[in-house]
């Protein structure tokens, strides 16, 4: 059920006092319009394929917050609504990595670049730019946390645990010699050999080099 009161947005202090409202969202009574106008504009654009799937995502949840239209718990099924919005466009990743959490880290940007976008959504153009950037920004780092567990998942599926440990090393190091994996693992000097080239032939690490001064840094590092 749609909100029945006011539910403003409002700023307080340390000490829960509120300090004013920041922003004031949509009435109660104009709320079920303002929603069915929102739905059916969104619905239109995503069908119609005049715009990138994103980009419609993203005004719907700038102007969804803004009409902030049930009582309590917007913010949370704004995000809960973007990952549905994303499944249904072809993102099937969306619901395996946490979007909540890329914004909480974001949260001070998150609140600032919203607020400025609806402080223009009544102006005759809207400057949607800063929240769009920061809501891609949002997306790609959700979809980078989901890569890093994949590969982390991946290793720990393939790789041997004496690779495991040279990776680890190299990682926590971010350099790694034969004599240094000798002292750390205790491993026979060939044997270590054979499963550095195998890191270094799957791209896990990167060698620099050559001969006595050869050494290993993590691909990329």
């Amino acid at each position: 059920r749609y909100k029945t009161l006011p539910n403003s947005v409002e700023a307080f202090d340390a000490d829960g006092k509120s300090l004013g409202v920041i922003f004031e969202t949509a009435t109660p009574f104009d709320t079920p319009r303002l929603m069915e106008d929102l739905v059916r504009w969104t619905r239109e654009a995503l069908d119609s394929g005049d715009y990138h799937p994103v980009l419609v995502i993203a005004v719907f949840i700038v102007r969804f917050l803004a009409v902030h239209p049930f009582q309590d718990g917007n913010g949370r099924l704004s995000r809960i609504l973007t990952t549905l919005l994303l499944l249904r466009t072809g993102y099937v990743y969306a619901p395996y990595s946490s979007l909540e959490h890329v914004i909480e880290d974001n949260k001070d940007i998150y609140y600032l670049s919203l607020r400025r976008a609806q402080a223009t959504l009544d102006k005759d153009e809207a400057h949607l730019g800063e929240w769009i950037s920061f809501f891609l920004g949002c997306l790609i780092r959700q979809k980078n946390v989901l890569k890093q567990k994949l590969e982390r998942e991946r290793l720990m599926v393939e790789l041997p645990p004496l690779s495991e440990r040279l990776l680890e090393i190299a990682r926590e190091h971010r350099r790694l010699t034969i004599a240094s994996a000798l002292k750390i693992t205790g491993a026979n000097r060939n044997t270590l050999k054979v499963h550095l080239r195998r890191l270094v032939f799957a791209g896990y690490l990167a060698q620099r080099g050559r001969g006595r001064g050869t050494w290993y840094e993590p691909q990329g590092g």
